[in-house]
């Protein structure tokens, strides 16, 4: 057993750091979903360590393994976010898997008691048809998910679609475009949806979604946020809350503080989280804050729900989970839409997985220091549940890799030593 972990340098050296304890005992499991705030972690897919993982196949998922983590989730009080970017939307989940994952994950939520919502998108629209979409066709594409959503019996969030910001972009009245859409599908649920407003960092193809994130172009133009707060005053009581992934916190709770009593913020900002969750005393005494909806709670499931369960007492709610957002920068630093290749890593280090595998082969999506930078900063917050399998299987991927384990890594002093021929 090693009580070490070798790292690799972008250089190719390696150096060797202390392996350290989970911040949270396996043990210190609730009996009951969060409170304190409402919580969902997005969770992703684990494909067969078999199956055609190469880009363009159809996702072919290990079931077993995929629904696991959701239990996994469930077990610390977590909700599930499911089919959604964390999923591999648009990198590889395609229309047939999708369908199935909701009805199978829907399903085992309600086996268990546990909170469920699911991401209804466009997706199954051509992204490589040269002419827009109509409107009635993006709008359509919405309710079929919708209502697949729905009879499986779980939650909606309705995504931002990349077929909408096409259609949008070639309007000369994108807010209208956008108002029409939403107001159509919305009215055609059977219970409030979430909304989700994805940010390019993300997505790309999602620029200037909702009319762009800026300053208005021209007195009486209606900035993005306008655009939202209008779509919910449409909708009424159709809409229960709004998830917003723009990584950026003072954007976040602007719009937060202009939101409809009955309309919550569910941070999706994997930089800022702890501050945005914590809140934070507004002018006439009132306390605000954001639940949360979250790529980054999936790969430390044990360290949120402790955080979490330990407010209103901000100092521990801090200790716990401050240190994890160096870990949640790391995964989701630029180009983002990769940061799912280490939520699949991290899933793989703590056993959840049996391979360290993802749709499309999109676990190339990192650089094996990427990645050791991801063990490194997973061990610092304590978010490796089983440090010891961790370490076996991270050292047994640099040795696959031809990276030689540094000397002493027994417990000796740390060692450098040089890597020639290194691949990641």
């Amino acid at each position: 057993m090693t009580d070490v972990l070798t790292l690799l340098a972008p250089d190719g050296t390696t150096s060797t750091t202390p392996l350290g304890p989970p911040a949270v005992a396996d043990s210190a499991k609730p009996d009951r979903p969060l409170a304190e705030r409402v919580v969902y972690a997005a969770a992703h897919v684990v494909p067969r360590t078999a199956a055609d993982n190469t880009p363009g196949a159809p996702a072919d998922l290990d079931w077993d393994a995929t629904l696991a983590f959701r239990h996994h989730l469930w077990s610390w009080g977590l909700g599930v976010a499911d089919a959604m970017d964390t999923a591999q939307r648009n990198m590889g989940l395609d229309p047939a898997a999708t369908r199935e994952l909701i009805t199978r994950s829907a399903r085992e939520a309600q086996s268990v008691g546990g909170r469920i919502v699911v991401g209804v998108n466009t997706d199954d629209l051509p992204d490589d048809r040269h002419e827009l979409p109509t409107e009635q066709e993006v709008v359509d594409a919405y309710v079929r998910q919708l209502h697949h959503a729905e009879d499986a019996g779980a939650g909606v969030v309705l995504m931002a679609s990349r077929h909408l910001a096409r259609l949008a972009r070639g309007s000369d009245d994108a807010a209208s475009v956008f108002r029409r859409v939403y107001a159509r599908v919305v009215e055609q649920a059977s219970a409030p949806v979430v909304l989700h407003w994805l940010g390019e960092a993300f997505d790309p193809g999602l620029a200037g979604y909702f009319g762009g994130a800026g300053a208005p172009a021209a007195a009486g133009t209606p900035t993005a946020a306008d655009t939202v707060l209008a779509i919910m005053r449409d909708a009424g009581e159709q809409v229960s809350g709004i998830k917003m992934s723009l990584l950026d916190a003072d954007a976040e709770t602007a719009l937060r503080a202009r939101l409809p009593e009955t309309v919550r913020m569910y941070t999706g900002d994997d930089f800022h989280y702890v501050d945005l969750i914590a809140g934070a005393p507004t002018a006439d005494g009132r306390h605000v804050h954001s639940d949360a909806l979250l790529g980054a709670f999936a790969a430390m499931a044990p360290i949120a729900s402790a955080a979490v369960r330990a407010l209103p007492d901000e100092a521990a709610f801090r200790t716990l989970l401050g240190p994890t957002e160096a870990l949640a920068r790391h995964v989701f630093s630029a180009p983002t839409w990769h940061y799912k290749t280490g939520i699949a890593f991290l899933a793989w280090l703590n056993g959840h997985q049996p391979a360290f595998a993802m749709v499309g082969g999109q676990h190339a999506g990192r650089s094996l220091p990427h990645l050791s930078e991801t063990v490194r900063l997973a061990n610092a917050c304590g978010a490796l549940e089983d440090p010891s399998l961790a370490a076996s299987r991270w050292h047994g991927l640099l040795a696959l890799a031809g990276v030689p384990l540094a000397a002493g890594r027994h417990g000796s002093a740390p060692a450098d030593r040089s890597v020639v021929g290194v691949v990641a």
